[in-house]
């Protein structure tokens, strides 16, 4: 598969690891890594949002996890390929069985979202089928520092579940952007980022295109300093 350039890194792909995305590139984009030393992904896939974050926080180290060992072949290439590869390490691991006595200021994922179904398309990137959300959220809160950020983006349709369980393992929504495909359309996907301590709600639109296959304003300014557009 032809590899994906940005201005300052480039992503190798793989018909056996999930592609970049819009996803993984609006949360690469939009996950609050200001002032955050040591940063956790779970399931890197390409590496992708690491290697955006690492862009945006020049001083954090990054660890990179993914249960799929050719996902964790494709990140460390990428990693190994990057200006920033002496600040990111990743591991072919599961998450469920991860231990570490190390606590991160932000846990970023792009979570299985779908319940499993017949379909073997991107399975385990896709599919709840290696780790569901009460998994990731329960870990996640083991690992987070004091005052720590964990973001994910997910689809809209499963925000409430996500915030019911991430209140039973005492972590609490401190931020929702609500991301529409389109002007005046209804969101798809919601960017929730979660903390030990509760506060205000900090609440959100973000649009990706103005009209069909023209880029909102608000998307051109978000990812300016990453793609390479045309």
């Amino acid at each position: 598969m032809k590899p994906f350039t940005f201005k300052q890194f480039k992503i190798e792909q793989s018909k056996d690891v999930f592609r970049v995305g819009t996803d993984g590139v609006l949360l690469g984009a939009l996950a609050n890594a200001e002032g955050a030393s040591s940063v956790l992904e779970v399931g890197t896939g390409t590496g992708l949002i690491s290697l955006m974050l690492a862009q945006r926080n020049l001083d954090a180290e990054f660890l990179g996890l993914d249960i799929n060992e050719e996902a964790a072949r494709l990140t460390r290439l990428n990693f190994e390929n990057s200006p920033f590869h002496t600040r990111l390490q990743n591991r072919h691991q599961d998450f469920k069985t991860f231990e570490t006595k190390d606590r991160f200021d932000l846990i970023v994922s792009n979570p299985p979202y779908f319940e499993e179904s017949g379909s073997e398309k991107d399975k385990i990137a896709r599919q709840t089928v290696e780790l569901n959300f009460m998994q990731l959220i329960s870990k996640a809160s083991q690992f987070l520092s004091e005052g720590g950020i964990f973001s994910v983006i997910i689809p809209v349709e499963a925000g409430d579940l996500f915030v019911s369980i991430g209140k039973e393992n005492n972590l609490f929504l401190i931020r929702r952007v609500h991301i529409k495909g389109i002007e005046n359309s209804k969101a798809k996907r919601l960017i929730l980022e979660f903390s030990s301590e509760e506060k205000n709600i900090d609440e959100s639109d973000f649009i990706i295109e103005k009209s069909p296959r023209e880029y909102s304003d608000q998307y051109l300014e978000l990812t300016k300093e990453f793609h390479v557009f045309k």
